[in-house]
């Protein structure tokens, strides 16, 4: 759907048709991720229960091995869900995503502790956790791919901006069902079953987004490959063969953005609720009002970015990070306050990655390599920087490396500088 105006500009004006496939596309995709996010809200809560509870932080640590392991399996999903969906297209990849993250939810959520099943209680959450990861890494490129071509060709920011709306939305509703859940529950009954309630909500709402993703139609870049035969029988190989510096481009647009995101968004309110014992449910209060924010600011940064190009909107996000990385972890201690300060200023800069990760990537790639092109690049990135922030934040603190940690964000920054002012500008792009 990349239709030129009739003086050859890009189309800037979606119709109903595209509304609706994008509204139905962010809905799916956010209850997709509130199972994904409702693990790291909840990690300080149940590590205890799947694991021997004599250490504390060792039992925490233990559960973010088991973050990061789902995350090993992001670019298994990649692979084999983006091939799925290059082959069978947008609609069925989703349709198949959200099953898997929506049952593994289930599981998790009645999986007997530690103290009762020994050994088996870590065991199932692995696996579980697996699936997860096996069908996050297939999300992203599907949803990505039929968010942009499902868009107008002068507003595939804004359109794909609606992906990571979407995933902030699955945090906001992990965050405020974290908020809800630890403000009226004591902590007995909180670490006892309380957590449950999250999983089986989370697994809950994957059926409801199963229902969107039967309902919407597929989209018409597939639909013109499929019917003209030119879907790739292996859109792996093709993709490696034929298009790997755009594959490598992705893999490098995401490290910044992924590690930063996943500090920011996912882990800070454990962080500083485990690091310097500002209150869970306040902490998760100023991460929830945070992510507001964040998603009010992200179609505007789609537009932004529809305006004005990729590039410049990406580097600003790095050199912002390059600015706040040591005052963000120094004035930490501050309590509510500083937390709320510190985790809205990242979100503001985070609109600058989020609102144009999806379209990027899209744009590197033709329809039927598309989401294989995004999902195993993405995933791979995703596995090795974002799987891990948590756990090495988390190990440099309790090792006495806490004054240390912003120069890991400042790191991840430069690359960040370094990859968006060398890649090439992508707006107007026309799609094949």
């Amino acid at each position: 759907m990349n239709v030129q105006t009739a003086a050859g500009a890009p189309a800037t004006r979606l119709t109903p048709a595209q509304r609706r496939a994008i509204v139905a596309g962010a809905i799916g995709n956010t209850v997709e991720w509130v199972d994904w996010a409702i693990y790291t809200t909840f990690a300080s809560v149940f590590s205890r229960q799947f694991f021997p509870s004599g250490n504390p932080t060792a039992s925490l640590l233990s559960t973010l091995v088991v973050f990061a392991v789902g995350f090993l399996m992001r670019p298994i999903g990649g692979a084999i869900l983006g091939a799925y969906g290059d082959r069978h297209g947008r609609k069925k990849g989703m349709t198949l995503t959200i099953t898997l993250m929506a049952a593994a939810s289930f599981v998790i959520a009645i999986c007997p502790g530690y103290d009762t099943i020994g050994i088996a209680a870590p065991v199932v959450l692995v696996l579980a956790r697996l699936v997860q990861g096996f069908s996050a890494g297939g999300e992203f490129g599907t949803s990505s791919a039929f968010l942009i071509e499902s868009a107008a060709s002068g507003r595939r920011a804004f359109a794909g901006s609606w992906q990571q709306v979407s995933v902030g939305g699955g945090v906001l509703i992990a965050s405020a069902l974290g908020t809800v859940l630890t403000s009226f529950l004591d902590d007995a009954a909180l670490s006892g079953w309380g957590w449950r309630i999250a999983f089986a909500v989370g697994g809950l709402l994957g059926l409801i987004g199963l229902w969107l993703r039967v309902s919407v139609p597929e989209t018409e870049a597939f639909a013109k490959v499929e019917a003209s035969g030119q879907t790739r029988a292996n859109p792996l190989t093709a993709m490696f063969r034929e298009h790997p510096r755009a594959a490598l481009r992705v893999a490098g647009v995401t490290i910044a953005g992924t590690l930063l995101y996943y500090i920011w968004v996912s882990y800070m309110p454990t962080y500083a609720h485990v690091d310097t014992g500002i209150p869970l449910n306040e902490a998760l209060l100023a991460n929830t009002i945070a992510v507001v924010v964040f998603l009010i600011l992200l179609p505007f940064g789609g537009l932004l970015s529809d305006r004005i190009g990729r590039k410049p909107t990406m580097t600003a996000f790095a050199l912002g990070f390059l600015v706040i990385a040591w005052p963000a972890f120094h004035f930490l201690d501050g309590g509510f306050g500083a937390l709320l300060v510190i985790e809205i200023i990242g979100m503001v800069f985070l609109v600058g990655y989020s609102a144009n990760c999806a379209a990027i990537m899209a744009e590197q790639f033709p329809a039927e390599v598309r989401t294989t092109g995004i999902g195993l690049p993405y995933a791979l990135s995703v596995a090795i920087f974002g799987g891990t922030a948590p756990y090495v934040t988390t190990w440099l603190s309790s090792n006495g490396y806490r004054d240390q940690v912003w120069l890991y964000v400042v790191a991840a920054a430069l690359v960040g500088v370094i990859v968006y002012t060398t890649m090439p500008e992508t707006k107007g792009k026309e799609l094949t």
